[in-house]
């Protein structure tokens, strides 16, 4: 059975099959005329965009539509983002498709009205409170990949194409109103995809539940979480049309990012850098980097992992947790190491100090320092 429900945590969500066609409902309930789609360049012309699109204009909301969105956007998707929301004269944002378009399409949203740098937005202390939060922009969020759970976060990604930095920009409005989960949507998705989106929300949950930070709710959600993926994604991997395991991967990435504000680790301090400078694909650079952190952080999080695998099922220890986990990735054809993602030649002075000036870092159970995290860098290729 798939399920049909509407959630109001971390914000209101309408999940389950066919509900994109309460689109125009949503836009009402959030005052929007006259939205601008945004999304990623490889959506934009798959059919999925085009029946949205079609309800949007259906519905007399128009079809705007900006979709120059790279896979790891930059400020140069951001201003070409704001020209188009201004150029159309839109009043609100659907930000429509994986991360990239999930978070360059909450972007616009806060930055269209600032007058202010998006850099001056970065996650730190209270710089938030920079943003005019009159101007920003109402955001509708519909995920059509299972991993980044970006449409129930508050802050999005965006590279600085000049340092080659990832930077979390936040301010607490750019959670979107409201939230469109239909599983449905991800049925068309890669199998690559699939495998690294899939695995993305699994490092959100797995780092969220090893943080020394105490948040208990996001403990209890980050472990259920890793039990949806589990169970499911090797599922609709190999049967992308699985509704069901469609439907669990998409709970279980709403519940890593409404997890991970415990905090998340290594996993995602390394993989930020490798990112930004080689452009590889998120979620797919999480799953190779998951095994070497695990043994990096063992002697703080063994016992943990140990009660993990019992709930999962799948042992009683901490081998047997990281045994899970190169089993999955090797299930999933995730590569066995970064130089197998074709990562060549790495700077690891640079990929060091870049990993330590990440907010990631602070979550992590052990403390990073440039000594272990060059060294953690090598156990990766």
């Amino acid at each position: 059975m798939v399920a049909k429900a509407n959630w109001s945590y971390p914000t209101a969500i309408r999940f389950g099959a066919g509900r994109i066609k309460e689109l125009a409902d949503a836009c009402k309930a959030t005052g929007m005329k006259k939205p601008l789609l945004v999304t990623d360049k490889g959506l934009a012309s798959l059919p999925i965009t085009a029946a949205t699109l079609e309800l949007m204009q259906d519905a007399g909301l128009g079809r705007g539509l900006f979709s120059d969105v790279d896979p790891n956007p930059d400020e140069h998707n951001l201003a070409d983002g704001i020209k188009a929301f201004k150029a159309g004269g839109h009043d609100g944002i659907i930000a429509f498709g994986g991360g990239s378009g999930l978070d360059l399409g909450k972007l616009v949203a806060l930055m269209a009205g600032q007058s202010i740098s998006v850099w001056d937005l970065e996650d730190v202390g209270d710089w938030w409170t920079r943003a005019d939060a009159d101007a920003i922009q109402p955001i509708i969020a519909v995920p059509t990949t299972a991993g980044t759970g970006s449409e129930v976060g508050r802050a999005g990604v965006l590279t600085n194409s000049q340092t080659e930095m990832k930077k979390i920009i936040f301010h607490p409005k750019i959670l979107p109103s409201i939230v469109i989960c239909d599983p449905e949507l991800t049925v068309g998705m890669p199998k690559m995809i699939t495998a690294g989106t899939g695995m993305d929300a699994f490092a959100h949950c797995l780092e969220a539940y090893c943080s020394p930070h105490y948040h208990p709710m996001s403990q209890g959600i980050a472990l259920e979480g890793m039990r949806l993926v589990k169970d499911n994604l090797l599922r609709a991997w190999q049967d992308g049309t699985d509704l069901e395991a469609r439907a669990n991967m998409m709970s279980a990435a709403a519940m890593g990012a409404t997890a991970f504000q415990k905090g998340l680790g290594a996993i995602h301090a390394i993989s930020h850098p490798i990112g930004a400078i080689y452009h590889t694909h998120h979620g797919t650079t999480n799953a190779v980097v998951m095994q070497p952190v695990l043994t990096f952080n063992r002697a703080a999080v063994e016992e943990r992992l140990g009660r993990a695998a019992a709930y999962l099922g799948i042992g009683t220890n901490f081998d047997e947790f990281y045994e899970f986990v190169g089993e999955l990735n090797a299930a999933l054809g995730i590569p066995a190491n970064l130089t197998a993602l074709g990562v060549k030649n790495p700077d690891l002075e640079r990929l060091t100090a870049m990993a330590l000036e990440d907010p990631s870092v602070g979550g992590n159970p052990v403390e990073m320092n440039v000594e272990n995290t060059r060294a953690l860098f090598e156990a990766c290729f």
